[in-house]
């Protein structure tokens, strides 16, 4: 079944339905026994960008009695035409039924796109809540990041896999191939995924909460579920995708992509990635090489992304964009994630078939007491001197990242934003083409899960917008180009990010209120979100815009990401006493629980 011509007039880039794209792999449905359905909950151009999903893709379809097929987000145009002519979401690959696969996982990895996960079970003609499904019904299982916190979207999802999908995937699927085997009840296969390490079954969990609100306990209602979900973390990173599926249309990042390294040990105290995907495993420079060369033979892409956290912290970082330029001609490298040095500068200027277009960098906090505190430890003058060597080498744009209401800002922390800004403008009028641009990208500080700023609480709107305004007068003056995030959007996230099994209910009512694509500022509609937290006397500052005890039980405090609370604690107390923790890569261990999976750390222990 394909959607029908008359339907695909209708919306804007019927390319993100209809499928058929290079290197899509496509099985025969009757002769194979176990169907899952890979569904990233954005639209085509966002999900195609995502890196875990051909990771997976690839694992699933490299066994035979398996077929992985992909879905995404109908955009609204598509969704009223398929409503209207009461067509069901189809997958992209045979299209097929969403319904009629067995088991439908989907990528979580933004809050604000729960409401789409709904609005997809929704089209499907699924039941959205995982109570009202029966034996008939496809399970629905969900990993990512937003999964280190699975309790406000548990109503929905019958299973969570925490932590990295390729460690834990085929023993799923080998539960599942014996569960159809003996044909035995939905009931009995979560339990028997409940005993697999880093699964977590929600409805096999009682949560009780106290007077006040606040969470009291989580507790397994069942032998097979364990008190604690330890995060499932791979000790090597499996060979890289060289055979991915190419789109037909462009997409938010239309190149080929190698994963050169995965975790980050920079410890900036407000990043949950920094977090969650420690510990730090690189991959071999010759993988690396032969990685490239094979997407570009594979896919025909004439630029390819280095992906990784921190990309300049790759070791011989410049000697790997070296023996690429040499091996492949007419090559375009994207680096990502640069830190603030000259180093990078230079790095960048050595790229094969570079365009000095623009440099982007994240100081995140204007002054170098707020640095400390976040423990992005970089000083004024290396940031200077980082705009200098770009400006002197030819660069003419630089694009700037920097983060409000970060934990003991103040408003003169504000200011040297504005202070900062000025020095760059000031160190580029002596280069060559005239005063450089200098664009400023404002976010706002999000409290996340697992990270030593989760018990702090997100500043107020009004507090917020006091800042932008001061920015927006200050940079006015100086001629740089602003840009900012809704504050509203960003306590919805918080919210969200930080809540409890109650918010079920608030998200279903937000999404039959009509909310979805709420990452999107056209579709976002802060009203409905209210109403919904009212609906089921709830408030999102609760969740947002509370401070939290150190000894308050944490709606997520059943889940295990690794990093042990106890060094989560004493970060928070050094970021609040303004110490930085130094990069563990480099120095001694810092003994933040991951020590055991490295044996560097262990001999930096003496262990």
């Amino acid at each position: 079944m394909t959607y029908p011509d008359n339907i695909l007039y209708q919306v804007t880039k019927p390319a993100r339905y209809t499928g058929g794209e290079w290197n899509s792999i496509i099985k025969d449905w009757d002769k194979t026994n176990i169907r899952l359905a890979l569904c990233y909950p954005d639209l085509y151009e966002i999900g195609m960008s995502n890196m875990a999903l051909p990771i997976l893709y690839d694992i699933l379809n490299s066994q035979p009695d398996v077929l992985a097929e992909r879905v995404f987000a109908p955009w609204t145009d598509m969704e009223a035409a398929m409503r209207k002519a009461g067509i069901p979401l189809l997958s992209l690959e045979s299209g097929h039924q969403l319904k009629d696969f067995d088991i439908i996982g989907f990528s979580l990895d933004y809050e604000l796109t729960y409401t789409n996960v709904l609005n997809i079970l929704d089209l499907a003609q699924i039941p959205v809540l995982a109570s009202e499904r029966n034996d008939s019904h496809p399970i629905v299982i969900a990993g990512g990041s937003c999964c280190l916190n699975p309790e406000p979207m548990s109503d929905f999802i019958d299973f969570f896999v925490i932590g990295e999908g390729e460690e834990v995937l085929l023993e799923l699927v080998d539960s599942f191939r014996q569960w159809k085997k003996k044909k035995a009840s939905r009931e009995e296969l979560l339990r028997q995924v409940a005993a697999i390490p880093g699964v977590y079954v929600p409805s096999l969990y009682r949560v009780e909460y106290q007077a006040d609100g606040l969470v009291k306990s989580i507790t397994p209602a069942a032998v097979e579920a364990e008190p604690v979900i330890e995060r499932r973390i791979v000790t090597k990173l499996p060979p890289p995708v060289t055979r991915p599926v190419v789109p037909y249309i462009e997409i938010v990042h239309d190149r080929g992509a190698v994963e050169i390294q995965r975790g980050c040990t920079r410890g900036c105290r407000f990043c949950q990635a920094g977090v969650i995907y420690r510990p730090l495993r690189q991959r071999p420079q010759q993988e690396i090489i032969q990685a490239v060369g094979e997407l570009i033979a594979n896919c025909g892409y004439n630029e390819v992304s280095l992906v990784s956290l921190s990309t300049s912290d790759y070791p011989k970082i410049e000697e790997l964009v070296a023996s690429l330029a040499r091996n492949y001609n007419n090559l375009a490298l994207s680096l990502p994630s640069l830190r603030i040095d000259s180093f990078s500068v230079k790095l960048m200027d050595s790229l094969p078939s570079r365009r000095k277009t623009g440099l982007t960098f994240a100081p995140e906090a204007g002054s170098e007491r707020l640095r400390r505190i976040i423990n992005k430890g970089i000083a004024e003058e290396e940031i200077l001197e980082t705009a200098a060597a770009a400006f002197a080498r030819g660069w003419r744009s630089l694009k700037l990242y920097f983060m409000l209401g970060l934990p003991t800002e103040t408003m003169e922390d504000i200011e040297e934003i504005v202070q900062l800004v000025d020095k760059i403008r000031s160190s580029g009028r002596t280069a060559k083409g005239g005063m450089p641009q200098v664009r400023i990208s404002l976010s706002t500080f999000i409290p996340k899960p697992h990270t030593p700023f989760q018990w702090v609480a997100q500043e107020s709107a009004e507090q917020l917008s006091a800042k932008h305004e001061l920015l927006k007068q200050g940079l006015r003056r100086k001629g740089s180009r602003l840009s900012w995030q809704d504050p509203e959007v960003s306590l919805l996230e918080a919210a969200l990010s930080r809540g409890d099994r109650r918010l079920g209910r608030v998200i279903y009512d937000a999404w039959r209120s009509g909310s979805t694509f709420d990452a999107w500022n056209e579709r976002f509609n802060y009203q409905n979100w209210l109403d919904a937290f009212k609906k089921s006397g709830l408030e999102p500052g609760f969740y947002a815009q509370r401070e939290r005890p150190l000894d308050e039980p944490l709606p997520w405090a059943h889940i295990d990401a690794g990093v042990t609370s106890a060094f989560l604690k004493q970060e928070y107390q050094r970021a609040i006493e303004g110490k930085e923790t130094p990069d563990c890569h480099y120095k001694p261990c810092n003994a933040c629980g991951l020590e055991r999976w490295q044996a560097d750390c262990q001999q930096k222990l003496g262990a």
